[in-house]
């Protein structure tokens, strides 16, 4: 399993009338949990795209509104990847707490990895669960037959 917190204060323009967050700018913090949980990896979208040809497209989102999240709060956007990705996709459980640790808001996200010279969905590629198998250990590669070993 691989959580990842990630900090943002709730600015002005992101509340409503009410003052609170408003519901729809939840899926831009799903989705910045989603990035800076892969920059910590040290991989970017933007390396997806223009060096490895993958997109990860949405293909499913699901979220429950807990409380509310006021102006100026800082919230930590927590965002687990509970399982290696396997069959073309993976899921992203995300939850956000308040300052006082309380979760305001809750889901999931599924992606789907998608080749960009086919603009077909694809298994997930070497590079990406390269990075991964630290926290899935269990999806460690068996070295390949007459590979040196220690």
């Amino acid at each position: 399993m691989y959580i990842f917190d990630f900090q943002k204060r709730v600015r002005y323009s992101e509340i409503d009338q009410m003052g609170y967050l408003y519901h729809g700018r939840y899926v831009d913090y799903y989705e910045i949990g989603r990035a800076e949980m892969l920059r910590a990896l040290g991989l970017t979208y933007r390396e997806m795209e223009e060096i490895h040809k993958v997109m990860l497209p949405v293909a499913s989102l699901e979220m429950r509104y807990i409380r509310p999240a006021r102006y100026d709060e800082m919230l930590t956007i927590r965002t687990t990847l509970r399982q290696f990705p396997t069959d073309k996709h993976m899921v992203f459980y995300v939850e956000v707490f308040n300052e006082a640790k309380k979760l305001v808001n809750g889901g999931r996200v599924r992606l789907v990895f998608v080749d960009m010279n086919t603009m077909r969905p694809m298994s997930p590629p070497t590079f990406f669960t390269n990075l991964l198998v630290q926290f899935f250990p269990e999806h460690a590669s068996e070295p390949a037959l007459g590979e040196h070993q220690p």
